[in-house]
């Protein structure tokens, strides 16, 4: 493993949560050796008598939009004390400790004329739980916006207009 693919691990009183990072220097996505380890804390949990639950697993981002992203990208920056991605500094704020949701910056043409939000949050989830997710934001009052086979996304928006994109990736070619 070479140094920055690190696992992030959680422990809590309620469980332990090891993150793996799909952005990396040269690849984008999960690959084999994250596959590989996440299989064997797996089997290390369950030989200990812990049980998964998928439907805990998450990533969050946020997307602000602005006509003017460096003006807005200087604000947040500020409050959040995050500092700019090394990779997309005109573009992504990201929390220095890899705790927190990573903000990346929309450069909009102009505001929405309807005064609705503009606030649009990315939330992964495995792919096994996407439809679940995009069917209980639709039942809680959500309308869909669109819907990306090929990126594997669904954009809802709440009833002021904020949006948020269920993201996921493609079912493995082998559950064991």
């Amino acid at each position: 493993m070479r140094e920055g693919d690190e696992p992030h691990v959680d422990i809590r009183g309620d469980g332990v949560t090891v993150r793996l990072r799909a952005f990396k220097d040269d690849t984008f996505g999960l690959v084999q050796t994250d596959l590989d380890l996440a299989r064997a804390v797996g089997t290390m949990a369950r030989d200990m008598g812990l049980a998964a639950d998928p439907a805990a697993i998450q990533s969050l981002s946020v997307i602000p939009g602005a006509t003017d992203r460096p003006a807005i990208m200087s604000f947040w920056q500020g409050v959040l004390a995050y500092d700019r991605r090394p990779d997309s500094p005109d573009e992504d704020l990201v929390d220095r400790h890899g705790r927190l949701a990573p903000f990346w910056f929309e450069q909009m043409d102009e505001l929405r004329a309807d005064g609705a939000g503009t606030i649009h949050l990315v939330v992964w989830v495995p792919w096994d739980e996407a439809e679940a997710r995009v069917a209980a934001g639709l039942a809680a009052g959500g309308r869909m916006g669109r819907h990306n086979r090929e990126e594997l996304f669904w954009t809802l928006a709440d009833p002021a207009g904020n949006e948020v994109d269920v993201a996921t990736a493609s079912a493995p070619d082998q559950v064991p």
